[in-house]
């Protein structure tokens, strides 16, 4: 708040910028501490994940009230950039060194080796903060020696607003490409095929689908035609083996298989044949009413 009341008597929007950002990303560290606590709630019958999927939303919503956040300072620093005002370099300077130290030393309390999504986000808001502050104190040690090029102010204003804006939609493409169980970045999923494939007992593979249930705990099913007519005991057998491939090379920690000696229907709009069986049980139950 010191911040953005001494842009507000300065009359710097880069100030304004810098404190608008320390605010959005002050809530987003809020919102990351909270969901860490979240993450840790065991399963329960209502959630039975339990709270692998909170700091995924902290995230969401840290990148979208930067985003918010951004466009604000994009429309003052465009207005502010056709109609330069002088302001006061010195203060600028010694109000934004104050802010960078303040916000790298944040980051540095926050950060962890490896992080999750979550973290990561907000590790990144407030180094990049800290980086936006020295950038305004450059600004104001050259306008404070200059006595001019006021236009620098907005001009760092609107440069910094769309780098850190960039940053936000990418951790909201990342966040809500879990929340949409997209295949996890990085993950080929014709060699996945093609590794269940080699296991030993296994004949085809089909409706194979890998997601996140958070951005570092990956899940799998799958439809695993085996060779011959094993017994139960063999054919849980084979599904351990695909289940250990799958968590072996690719980190998944919950995997169904679900084991077949038959293809189970031919390729289609309902690939099981789900809605022919249950189309079938229906029909049984309908009384026949003969005239």
């Amino acid at each position: 708040m010191g911040q953005f009341a001494a842009g507000l008597i300065v009359g710097s929007v880069a100030l304004l910028a810098d404190a608008a950002h320390n605010l959005a990303d002050a809530a987003g560290v809020a919102f990351a501490l909270v969901a860490i606590r979240l993450a840790r709630q065991e399963p329960s019958a209502t959630r039975t994940f339990g709270g692998l999927r909170w700091p995924v939303l902290a995230a969401q919503a840290n990148a979208a009230s930067v985003l918010v956040v951004t466009t604000l300072v994009c429309v003052q620093a465009v207005g502010r950039l056709a109609h330069p005002r002088p302001i006061d370099g010195l203060a600028v300077l010694a109000v934004a060194l104050v802010a960078s130290v303040g916000n790298g030393a944040s980051a540095l309390f926050v950060h962890e080796r490896h992080g999750d999504l979550n973290t990561r986000a907000a590790v990144i808001h407030l180094a990049a903060d800290a980086l936006v502050s020295v950038a305004v104190a450059v600004a104001g040690l050259v306008i404070w020696l200059t006595d001019g090029w006021y236009w620098l102010d907005p001009a760092l204003s609107l440069t910094v607003a769309v780098l850190i804006g960039v940053q936000a939609l990418r951790l909201l493409a990342q966040s809500s490409r879990v929340l949409l169980e997209a295949t996890p970045v990085g993950l080929d999923m014709s060699a996945v095929h093609g590794d269940v494939l080699a296991v030993d007992g296994v004949r085809g593979v089909h409706d194979l689908h890998i997601w996140g249930l958070s951005d570092r705990v990956f899940a799998a099913s799958a439809h695993v035609e085996v060779t011959g007519h094993p017994t139960l005991e063999e054919a849980r057998t084979v599904a351990g083996r695909v289940k250990a491939v799958l968590a072996e090379k690719y980190g998944v920690e919950h995997a169904t298989v679900e084991t077949e000696c038959e293809p189970c229907a031919p390729t289609g709009s309902d690939p099981c044949g789900v809605r022919q069986v249950v189309t079938g049980q229906v029909a049984r139950m309908i009384p026949v009413h003969r005239h």
